[in-house]
């Protein structure tokens, strides 16, 4: 028997015991008569010694044809080891050249078809470069390695042959699975190769490591080669057998504290000084010890325990006390889920639950890739793999909550939430001290002990609506929950002890990230979900929004259907938003009025198409803007970023008589109105290549500018080009392009500056219809985002300054209405001719 795993042979198909005997005596040994060709059986990380037994188990057809043929030629095979695990032998290349000729002593055919066989190892023989045959298996020409005799007997190899017999006596008397036989069978071989051989093959070092030693052809070396892989092996059962005592003593002093205590109760019994509050003392005692808790834990509830003991049940000290032992010994200090790592399996979850987001779907599998190769390597490290802190950023209902939902079903880890939105005290991050009456742990370890699992996947959304106040920063509170250098030692203030949160897969939701405190942000993986496009939302409403609602309403597809020219009406004309929630809404109306219908008998099954919807959802809420609209004078469409996703706003500008005052409404912020007065001076500025003449052409004017809804406020630097858009157009009496979107920050000298949040502007122009986009030459960049279907129905252009954008939005001149202000000094034309030129 042998302390090594069992080794596997070719593509996991023969399996081996673990066993290595010696059988044959020193002369046995000397230089086998074998023959030139042999049939060459691959090894993944069994190696077999000359005079050694090996069972092995055969069950792919390639090895059992190669046995049954080498039993009906009465001739040995040559059993070599594996290069790499992982590879499929095809030819010697992936083998190592020195491996073992060996009989077959024993062959035994199972019911199922396999084979047992029993190995007996011959001699070293070294392969030649190229095989011989290649199919049904390999054969190779092989030469047969001499055995080396050692010198006459030095003191030299006498002590190195007593030195590696005492360890591996050593060894043996330590190794639970080695019996004494081997000891004593060790003893009797004075051989240093044959002895080396021995004890290589019984003591528990890696497949490379015993290639090494099968490798090394003369004695001594390979003697003294074994004797430090045994020195290293026995060091390691030494620690072994230290940790087992120590492990025995401590039971041995649990059982002697359990027997004792119950004499006490006995004695307190018949002296009838029975405590009622003992029994519950003793439950107590019990849970915390199957909670299994760390050492400062433990020391602390001990502790706990002893004065729960003394305090009489009827004070309010026994309750706090009482219940602070229970949320120690409720919380799961030691209990793990078991992870699944099967990247397929999770790409197949996530991809059922979510329709796209290519790239965080990704980062996950790249997360389970990473610990399912740490798992390969060492178990023990790959539960302390750091998970990513991931922070979901995106407008409402684009399904950041659902996707943690996703995750922690691909993982098979529990799912906890939390909601931060307006919690405004740091104790409900790190809870109370218990100096306070009713004080109880922060909401992180309340939800830790809900899922029953100390490695869940941990939702904290509305992470920027945090507030603060004189009760402390929650935000504060979160660094240390959310570092992953720190939380492994996290201290709840009313726990008071330690709490490794470093197996929690923590992820943050926010619709922005500006109310997130710097210091935070920068411990967060931020990845952007900015919402769909109008096919994004057919696809999802198809594949998960219509059957979740039939379901959810007792429908399904044979009793109800909602065509996909249905669907694309609801999104157009009944819905406006980035995400999906509106939708689901109007659907379920459908699903509801559809089982209406056939519960009352109007029909037995529905089947909704698009001019149907609006009978039965009503007038069309939403139009397209840059469909029912016309080129007109002073109107620019500008795209905005807001919390819910992109929004098109329509900047107006009218020139009245005045006094050259700039008129700002609409709830315009400061930022908005101070791009309002760089575009103005701006036209200003370029007044007389604008065609509006030499003198000061707003001397005797107003220039008024408003920013419909005026109820809403607005605010942000990407108006810039839009307002000075809208004003130049009020100037010269050019319209602009109603079908062109805008966004850019001006400077007073035209130029254009790159602004953040393009891809949800440009999802919002193109629910709005716009067919052309204007932009920042800097954002080109962010064009990569965008989805390639909204790419392929949006022109865009990207500028430097801001006579690009004049000589792409304005339209040729346009005679005044009479209720319209006089026109100004130049035509149009000069207009036109003084914008190409400062364009070039």
């Amino acid at each position: 028997m042998t302390e090594q795993p069992p080794p596997d042979i070719g593509d996991d198909d023969i399996v081996p015991a673990p066993i290595a005997v010696p059988v044959a005596g020193e002369d046995e040994q000397r230089d086998p008569d074998l023959p030139s060709n042999l049939p060459i059986l691959p090894s993944r990380d069994a190696v077999l010694y000359p005079g050694m037994l090996l069972p092995l188990q055969a069950t792919d057809q390639r090895w059992v044809r190669l046995l049954n043929d080498a039993v009906s030629a009465r001739q040995p095979v040559g059993i070599t080891l594996q290069r790499d695990p992982a590879d499929e032998v095809v030819d010697l290349l992936g083998l190592y050249q020195i491996g073992t000729a060996a009989n077959i002593v024993r062959l035994l055919k199972l019911p199922d078809g396999s084979l047992q066989v029993l190995l007996q190892g011959l001699a070293r023989v070294r392969l030649t470069d190229k095989a011989t045959q290649a199919e049904p298996y390999l054969r190779a020409d092989i030469t047969v390695l001499p055995w080396v005799t050692p010198d006459p007997i030095s003191v030299e190899m006498e002590g190195l042959i007593k030195s590696l017999q005492s360890l591996f006596q050593r060894v043996v008397q330590l190794s639970p699975v080695l019996p004494d036989e081997m000891a004593i069978a060790a003893a009797n071989v004075n051989d240093p190769g044959r002895l080396a051989d021995f004890v290589a093959a019984n003591i528990d070092i890696e497949p490379a490591q015993r290639q090494e030693v099968l490798q090394e052809l003369e004695p001594l070396a390979r003697a003294r080669k074994v004797t430090e892989l045994v020195t290293r092996e026995l060091e390691v059962l030494e620690i072994g057998s230290k940790i087992q005592s120590q492990i025995r003593e401590s039971m041995d002093k649990g059982q002697r504290d359990f027997y004792l205590r119950q004499q006490l109760q006995a004695i307190r019994k018949e002296l009838g000084e029975g405590d009622e509050g003992e029994a519950e003392v003793n439950e107590l005692r019990e849970r915390l010890a199957r909670a299994q808790l760390p050492d400062e834990a433990k020391s602390e509830a001990d502790r706990e325990l002893n004065r729960l003991a003394s305090i009489p049940t009827a004070s309010p000290e026994h309750s706090m006390v009482r219940t602070y032992l229970e949320w120690l010994a409720d919380l799961p200090w030691s209990t793990m889920t078991e992870d699944n790592l099967d990247l397929r399996h999770a790409k197949t979850v996530l991809d059922e639950d979510h329709f796209d987001l290519i790239r965080l779907k990704d980062r996950m599998l790249e997360y389970l890739a990473v610990m399912k190769l740490r798992a390969e390597r060492d178990s023990e490290t790959a539960a302390k793999v750091r998970g990513p802190i991931l922070c979901l950023v995106g407008p409402p209902g684009v399904g950041k909550t659902s996707l943690g939902q996703s995750i922690a079903r691909a993982l098979g880890r529990k799912f906890v939430h939390m909601s931060l939105g307006g919690v405004r005290d740091e104790a409900e991050i790190r809870g109370h001290r218990r100096t306070y009456i009713g004080a109880l742990p922060g909401r992180i370890i309340q939800a830790l002990r809900r899922a029953g699992s100390r490695n869940p996947v941990f939702i904290l959304d509305e992470l920027d609506k945090l507030g603060n106040d004189w009760r402390g920063d929650p935000s504060s509170a979160l660094l240390e929950v959310l570092d992953p250098a720190q939380n492994s030692d996290f201290r709840d203030h009313y726990l008071d002890v330690p709490f490794d949160l470093s197996n929690v897969l923590f992820i943050a939701t926010a619709n922005v990230l500006d109310t997130v405190p710097p210091a935070l942000r920068d411990r967060l993986e931020v990845m952007d979900l900015p919402g769909y496009a109008e096919e994004d939302k057919l696809q999802i409403a198809r594949r998960y929004l219509v059957p979740r609602q039939l379901a959810e309403n007792g429908l399904d597809a044979s009793r109800a259907r909602i065509f996909d020219s249905a669907l694309r009406r609801i999104i157009r004309d009944y819905t406006r938003e980035a995400g999906v929630r509106n939708l689901e809404r109007e659907i379920a109306t459908l699903a509801r009025k559809s089982a209406r219908a056939i519960v009352m008998g109007e029909a037995s099954s529905t089947v909704i198409k698009g001019r149907a919807v609006a009978e039965l959802l009503g007038p069309p809420r939403f139009q397209q803007e840059a469909v029912a609209r016309q080129d007109e004078v002073g109107v620019a469409t500008g795209l905005a970023y807001t919390p819910t996703g992109g929004e098109v706003l329509f900047v107006e500008a009218r020139v009245v008589p005045g006094k050259g005052n700039l008129v700002l409404t609409g709830q315009l912020g400061d930022v908005m109105k101070e791009s309002a007065q760089a575009a103005l001076t701006y036209a200003r500025a370029r007044a007389q290549a604008l065609g509006l003449g030499a003198n000061d052409p707003f001397a005797d004017v107003d220039v008024h500018v408003h920013v419909p809804a005026g109820a809403v406020p607005k605010d942000g630097p990407s108006a810039g080009i839009t307002m000075a858009t809208a004003i130049i157009s009020a100037l010269t009496r050019r319209p602009v392009d109603h079908t062109v979107g805008m966004t850019g920050e001006i400077t007073l000298r035209g130029r254009v500056l790159p602004i953040g949040g393009l891809k949800e502007k440009v999802l919002a122009a193109h629910r709005a219809g716009l067919t052309r986009i204007i932009a920042p030459r800097d954002n080109r960049r962010d064009l990569e985002e965008i989805p390639a279907r909204v790419r392929k129905e949006i022109a865009f252009t990207f500028v430097d300054h801001m006579d690009e954008v004049l000589n792409t939005a304005l339209k040729d001149e346009v005679r005044p209405e009479r209720a319209e202000v006089k026109p100004l000094r130049r035509s149009g034309r000069r207009a036109r001719d003084g914008i190409a030129a400062a364009g070039s």
